[in-house]
């Protein structure tokens, strides 16, 4: 009965807005972390676009948030807003922790399987960015979100699979030598790991809302 009256009542469309605009930074982000593991003299240029672009996020994220405690009609549950805009701003957070460890260590060779994981990110971000227009009319795009989340989730498994073979590779390239380029090729593994699985957690969060929804 609630659902009913609540779909009756005008809603604050401004929401899609902010989801949009945070999308959008996303993927600049995982573009610009994807000319990090491209590796060369720009890496650090790349570094500071990704902390550009997660600074802008935190904003969009705050604005969200603020939104959230002023308005009086949502156009779905409260908590769901703030987990789905929380997990997405903590995607774009896991990138900039990726590009903080390649600053750190003064990384500007990357390993084939962190370049492939690049890509997989970027494909991750634009699903995202498609996927969050749909949530504004629900019902008939159930079956175009569910691809889109099952994609996000297979696209974490790739890059868990990633994550694995380039640790076995890296084992066997420093075993014999240099043991602190094993440990920062594995911090930087790590995070990147971490990305794809904020992403999956992303796609939870938007089934969560299609289910409570439909």
């Amino acid at each position: 009965m609630m659902r009913w009256f609540r779909a009756l009542l005008p809603r604050e469309e401004r929401f899609f807005e902010l989801f949009d605009r945070h999308a959008q930074t996303v993927i600049q982000g995982a573009i610009a972390l994807q000319g990090v593991l491209k590796g060369g003299e720009e890496t650090p240029l790349y570094c500071q676009r990704v902390s550009q672009f997660e600074n802008e996020a935190d904003n969009v994220t705050r604005e969200v948030l603020t939104a959230v405690r002023r308005t009086f009609i949502t156009p779905f549950d409260r908590g769901d807003i703030k987990n789905l805009i929380t997990s997405m701003d903590d995607a774009i957070d896991q990138m900039q922790q990726t590009a903080k460890a390649v600053i750190l260590f003064e990384v500007r060779d990357f390993e084939p399987p962190m370049r492939e994981i690049g890509g997989l990110v970027v494909e991750c971000a634009n699903l995202v960015g498609r996927a969050l227009p749909l949530l504004q009319s629900i019902g008939p795009n159930v079956a175009m979100l569910t691809a889109i989340t099952e994609e996000l989730t297979k696209l974490e498994g790739r890059v868990d699979d990633l994550h694995d073979i380039g640790m076995k590779e890296l084992f066997l390239k420093h075993r014999d030598g240099n043991a602190m380029d094993f440990i920062v090729g594995g911090e930087i593994y790590d995070h990147l790991e971490k990305v794809a699985d904020r992403f999956d957690d992303v796609a939870n969060e938007i089934n969560s809302i299609v289910i409570e929804q439909v």
